[in-house]
């Protein structure tokens, strides 16, 4: 007989555990954490959702990862801090950090959204990491939260520094645009999604000439250093 959903999804959430490297003592953290709005009605007793917890996640991880530059980079002025940190933190950092970890089947989510794909949705990865810190945090302080950043974010943290383009990706775009003799890049705002106070910006880069590409950030801003960052990736320049 195959094993029914809740038996899966608590095989998800054990192995997250393992892979994060921390136990959780109180397991309704770890739940609410892990649950998406679309469950809220599935009961009669609606379950909190990891909106809450995505917000003090948000505050860990900036946190955690300018501790981590400081111990790390102690050279480096904050020009260069600023923008290694950007690229710790923003949105598909985050979802990076997440799919490492294997976050997606733990989730608690609704039939429909999760057979809609929404589920794998980088969005929903991202808040759900950082509802994970958050709730790591109240379970065990930072010590916690740092196993789990640690962990989730080791990809992220073997990263070289940013190079110069990096450090200021739109002026980098300009200039290489400036070279192809084509006007100035725009910048166009496809979507923002996510709660009032974490939004996710998508965002598309534009060169005359070139395919656009669209990247996410936590802010406009980061969006769109994360699309020219992109763009000059994709075409050799960086």
């Amino acid at each position: 007989m195959a094993a029914r959903e809740p038996d899966r999804r608590a095989e998800a959430v054990a192995a997250l555990e393992a892979k994060i490297g921390y136990t959780f003592t109180d397991r309704a953290l770890l739940d609410q954490a892990l649950t998406h709005v679309s469950a809220e009605n599935q009961k009669a007793r609606p379950k909190p959702t990891y909106e809450r917890l995505e917000f003090l996640g948000d505050r860990v991880l900036g946190l955690l990862a300018a501790r981590h530059l400081l111990e790390t980079w102690p050279v480096a002025d904050e020009n260069q801090l600023n923008t290694h940190h950007s690229a710790l933190t923003d949105g598909p950092a985050c979802t990076r950090a997440a799919e490492l970890v294997g976050v997606a089947p733990a989730i608690r989510m609704g039939g429909g959204e999760s057979q809609a794909g929404l589920r794998r949705h980088r969005s929903v990865l991202a808040d759900v990491i950082e509802a994970l810190l958050g709730a790591a945090f109240l379970d065990g302080g930072i010590p916690a939260a740092s196993a789990v950043f640690e962990r989730a974010w080791r990809d992220e943290l073997a990263k070289p520094p940013p190079s110069k383009a990096q450090n200021n990706p739109k002026l980098a775009l300009m200039q290489w645009a400036h070279t192809l003799k084509a006007p100035d890049p725009t910048y166009r705002v496809v979507s923002q999604t996510g709660s009032a106070h974490a939004p996710t910006f998508t965002v598309e880069a534009s060169v005359a000439g070139y395919p656009p590409l669209t990247a996410q950030g936590r802010s406009r801003q980061d969006a769109e250093k994360a699309a020219a960052i992109g763009l000059l990736q994709r075409e050799g320049v960086i």
